[in-house]
């Protein structure tokens, strides 16, 4: 806690406000009231993140998360709707001014993983899921995401008299994805049952081992990848083991297959335009050494950074699981479910020009608007094609830290440095009063 507390001491330092008279006393702008504020609450945030760590719940099983998070809002005294897209919880804080709507977003689940670092708050709970028993565990850091913005909620309620317009608060479930059979979920069924009814833009952030504290990085357009699940079932002849020609093999169309499709990235795709990944993670069939089966399946991924791309890459794999399929004398059939996988997180360009100076103001050094593009995917790109967005990645490892202290997001032992969240606070803080007041107030 020796950071944390220096750096609670360094937002206490910040400048006098300008005073509006030579002898009268001081008159802090609203930017420099919530930097005041963020001090103030960041041991509230701290012990917020660590309830919701020690007591994790999977997705579209937020209820007690939910319950904890909606009483903290209807305690500032906001507007609260729960139960919205299945469990998730909605605060509307309306500022004494006239002006904008803006939202800001925590996603609330944890994973299916089995807490394995050794802390006073760690999860001890279990649960049953997909017929397995495990332990459950925020491994993504979704804890720290909703600590973030319950500390902000907190910040911004004791400004609302200065504030110009309106702050949705967007506490979403399911980030993770829904369980089977529960789609759509989470973003998806949040915009559908009007979360984001009136807000002009959206800010997001999300706590990363892959960045040290003190470091915030976005970028304009794609930021993470679509995700569709793929699905292909080649279906042959069964036939005994001896005599394959007796019979079409699916096995070996199935190998054809899934080294055609690792040539459609390598061979058919212009990644001088955006990367993109084509992984099958699970193939099954056949029950003997000395029988063909009559069909083999296969699951995967597809992943993507350009819309266009991510359309192409559907019609090339559904052509080659087909073609090379059709060349053996068996069939393939095709499925990719993009109506259930996650659009690309695309940054609005315009908005993160309009918000840089914010950034700069509250990062410094630590600002990075021009990151590199990961292949893995976030739901916020629903609320992003919905109004326009920014999303940000929060650095949480110890600088100088090794990637063994600090293994990457969904590790059994991934861990964060509460030392960053002061700087989670006072982002997502600072995004809503900054666009709120307007570009020229924006840059303060």
């Amino acid at each position: 806690m020796t950071k944390l507390l220096a750096a609670l001491a360094a937002l206490a330092l910040l400048p006098a406000p300008a005073r509006a008279q030579a002898d009268g006393p001081p008159r802090p702008d609203l930017a420099e009231r919530v930097d005041a504020l963020v001090a103030d609450v960041v041991p509230d945030v701290v012990a917020y993140r660590r309830h919701i760590h020690e007591n994790p719940e999977l997705s579209n099983r937020e209820t007690e998360t939910a319950a904890y998070v909606a009483e903290h809002l209807t305690g500032l005294g906001m507007e609260v709707r729960t139960g919205v897209a299945r469990t998730g919880v909605v605060g509307v804080l309306t500022g004494g001014k006239p002006g904008p709507t803006v939202a800001l977003r925590a996603d609330m689940d944890a994973l299916p993983v089995t807490e394995r670092v050794d802390l006073p708050f760690a999860s001890t709970v279990t649960t049953i899921y997909n017929g397995m028993e495990v332990g459950v565990m925020h491994a993504c850091g979704h804890d720290a995401h909703v600590g973030i913005l319950m500390g902000v909620a907190e910040v911004l309620a004791a400004v609302r008299d200065e504030l110009p317009g309106t702050v949705v608060f967007l506490f979403q479930p399911a980030e993770e994805g829904a369980p089977a059979g529960e789609a759509p979920a989470g973003a998806e069924l949040m915009v559908a049952e009007g979360a984001l009814s009136g807000a002009e833009a959206v800010f997001g952030l999300h706590v990363t081992s892959a960045h040290e504290v003190g470091q915030l990085k976005t970028r304009p357009g794609g930021m993470m990848a679509s995700a569709d699940n793929l699905e292909i079932v080649v279906h042959g002849k069964q036939t005994h083991g001896a005599y394959p020609w007796g019979g079409v093999d699916p096995v070996a169309t199935s190998a054809l297959v899934v080294t055609g499709l690792q040539t459609i990235v390598s061979r058919q795709m212009d990644l001088t335009k955006a990367p993109a990944v084509v992984t099958i993670g699970r193939i099954d069939g056949g029950v003997r050494s000395n029988i063909i089966p009559d069909s083999v399946a296969m699951i995967g991924t597809i992943r993507a950074l350009d819309d266009g791309m991510r359309a192409e890459l559907h019609d090339r794999i559904r052509r080659t699981a087909t073609d090379i399929a059709s060349s053996q004398g068996a069939t393939a059939t095709v499925t990719i479910a993009d109506e259930y996988g996650y659009p690309v997180t695309a940054n609005n360009a315009a908005l993160l020009d309009r918000m840089a100076p914010t950034l700069q103001r509250v990062a410094g050094d630590g600002l990075d608007t021009g990151v590199a593009p990961v292949l893995g995917a976030e739901d916020f790109s629903y609320f992003a094609n919905e109004v326009p967005g920014l999303f940000l990645w929060l650095g949480v490892r110890t600088p100088g830290a090794s990637d063994e202290l600090f293994p990457p997001n969904h590790s059994p032992l991934f861990r964060i440095d509460e030392d960053a969240l002061p700087l989670g606070v006072r982002t997502l803080a600072q995004l809503a009063v900054g666009y709120l007041e307007g570009d020229e107030s924006a840059g303060r």
